[in-house]
């Protein structure tokens, strides 16, 4: 084989090499912007869940107080104190 066609495939596979070097690049982008993506959306779950932990312990500690037990009774099952007055919004 004589130098100049060795040359060109040298040339050829050189070609062929960068054209693969940039496909990989591009996909791996995709890639990982798919997966930076899916990490954001993993960490607002996390913070979303260690909100409702936090909340969910804060009942825990306040579930047998008196002022507790008392906002149920009201909000849930509409009771209200012997002597209290209740109004009632007949505009609802």
């Amino acid at each position: 084989m004589s130098l100049v066609k060795l040359q060109k495939i040298f040339k050829l596979i050189l070609i062929i090499l960068i054209i693969y070097a940039i496909y990989t690049f591009v996909t791996s982008q995709d890639k990982l912007s798919q997966y930076n993506q899916e990490i954001k959306s993993y960490q607002e779950q996390i913070a979303s869940l260690k909100e409702q932990k936090e909340q969910l312990q804060s009942t825990k500690e306040n579930i047998n107080s008196q002022e507790y037990i008392e906002n149920m009774a009201r909000e849930n099952l509409d009771m209200y104190k012997a002597n209290e007055r209740v109004y009632i919004d007949i505009s609802r």
